[in-house]
């Protein structure tokens, strides 16, 4: 049995440089770029078989804030964090500095259960944390890691990661 597609990326770029974006996540979609012709396009190619509505500039999106600047784009989950201490009766508790206490990751990994309210606590701490993309002229790729090896307190293995920045 397959599972079902939830979302997708569709990218066109022109010779001279130009690109049209559209990102569609189950009823949700964003058309962004720098080509404004090929946008306009999709925009009445998508209006011609579904209800659509433009809701203007960037906000939300996913539980994600967007906002923008002359120096850049930043993207947080300050609402949504806010939205979930409050529905967990936890937006008056007093902040924590971590996640999780240094011995509880053993208990992470031996599957006992994290104390949850802790984890609420640090996101008091953090709900207008987020990423910021500075604006450049720049053209290229760069290519962020980040590796725990041999962290599992259990089996010794190693988790990483990456992000990748065009």
């Amino acid at each position: 049995m397959q599972g079902q597609i939830d979302h997708i990326l569709f990218i066109k770029h022109s010779e001279t440089g130009k690109i049209a974006v559209l990102i569609v996540y189950v009823d949700n979609i964003i058309a962004t770029g720098n080509h404004t012709e090929e946008m306009i396009l999709i925009k009445e190619m998508l209006a011609k078989d579904f209800e659509v509505k433009n809701l203007g500039g960037f906000g939300y999106f996913l539980g994600m804030e967007f906002a923008t600047s002359k120096l850049g784009n930043s993207v947080s989950q300050r609402k949504y964090t806010l939205d979930l201490l409050n529905e967990t009766g936890m937006h008056g508790s007093k902040p924590s500095r971590t996640s999780i206490e240094l011995g509880d990751k053993k208990k992470m990994f031996e599957g006992s259960p994290i104390d949850k309210g802790r984890i609420m606590r640090y996101l008091k701490q953090t709900p207008g944390k987020g990423l910021f993309f500075k604006k450049t002229t720049e053209r290229k790729i760069e290519v962020l890691t980040d590796a725990d090896w041999a962290g599992s307190v259990n089996d010794r293995k190693s988790t990483s990661g990456y992000c990748t920045i065009v």
